[in-house]
């Protein structure tokens, strides 16, 4: 239902490949588009009406799909369907020119050793990618745990457990409604479940806490992705995000506790129209005098 759905959408659906997006619109298909993303959306396990416009969801390849309905979507209903094409390794992004081949071995050597790693960089960085050819060189007799909001990471490896959010969802006929299943729950059911590597996502909220105090208590060998502007500001968006539980800790303490747990912190961004690791740097603790994680370049191994 799904896949026809998307073959009859496809003079107008917007595409996401590998972060290029090429839009489309036609107002003749705005009553079709509407009823084809509702047929998604149920193929999906999913619900998308006036009452609920906004859907994001997964299709059984893994491809993420968002959509939106009026009026929150002003000029009509909007679908995109970002597409995971390939899994790139390390030498295969070394070899189009988003890690430098010092960068790849640093990383590598990193992730061996069990060091915390949290990648940064905006929408459509890479930022999974670089995730997903990271963890391609977790040792194979570790037990992965990968938290995700949506699953689309594809890890290739035999000890893999993965944990997926649920979202409310609003009661069908006399069916009472679905409770939600955060992120912070299942960053938290983990422990239970005896993982030697942490994968999380993505950070964006409350579930920092939970990560933290994981990260900072025995749990090693971490990758998490988050949304910054650059390396350093990725460790003070945690903190905020750290804040956002309402735990009552000061920020120094929050920030303090972060340096401890976050040991490398590699952070994308787009260049000239292509993805580029453009800092890689070692946490090396909070300056609480001047308010500020003291970082460093990391240096490649000789």
């Amino acid at each position: 239902m799904a896949r026809h759905s998307l073959r009859v959408c496809d003079e107008y659906l917007a595409f996401a490949t590998v972060g290029e997006t090429e839009p489309t619109g036609d107002e003749r298909t705005f009553a079709l588009s509407r009823q084809a993303i509702k047929n998604i959306a149920r193929a999906c396990g999913d619900e998308i009406s006036d009452m609920q416009p906004i859907l994001d969801a997964r299709l059984e390849d893994g491809s993420r799909v968002a959509a939106m309905f009026p009026p929150c979507s002003v000029d009509g209903p909007t679908l995109t369907v970002r597409k995971f094409t390939r899994r790139d390794s390390l030498d295969d992004l070394v070899a189009v020119g988003t890690l430098t081949d010092g960068q790849a071995r640093s990383l590598r050597l990193a992730v061996q050793a069990g060091k915390n790693i949290l990648i940064s960089g905006g929408t459509g960085t890479g930022k999974t990618t670089l995730l997903n050819a990271l963890a391609a060189g977790i040792p194979a007799d570790d037990r992965i745990v990968l938290i995700e909001e949506t699953s689309e990471i594809r890890i290739d490896q035999p000890n893999v457990v993965r944990f997926e959010a649920r979202r409310a969802q609003a009661p069908l006929g006399q069916e009472a409604p679905t409770p939600p299943v955060s992120i912070s729950d299942l960053v938290r059911a983990t422990l239970r479940h005896r993982p030697d590597r942490i994968l999380l996502g993505e950070v964006r909220g409350a579930e920092a806490f939970d990560l933290l105090q994981a990260l900072n208590t025995g749990h090693m060998g971490s990758l998490s992705t988050i949304h910054a502007n650059a390396a350093e500001q990725a460790l003070t968006r945690l903190a905020h995000c750290v804040l956002t539980a309402n735990v009552g800790l000061p920020n120094r303490s929050v920030r303090e506790a972060i340096a401890l747990a976050i040991h490398i912190v590699a952070h994308l961004a787009r260049v000239g129209g292509r993805r580029v690791l453009t800092e890689v740097v070692a946490v090396n603790r909070y300056d609480a005098p001047v308010e500020r994680f003291t970082v460093e370049p990391l240096a490649p191994p000789s």
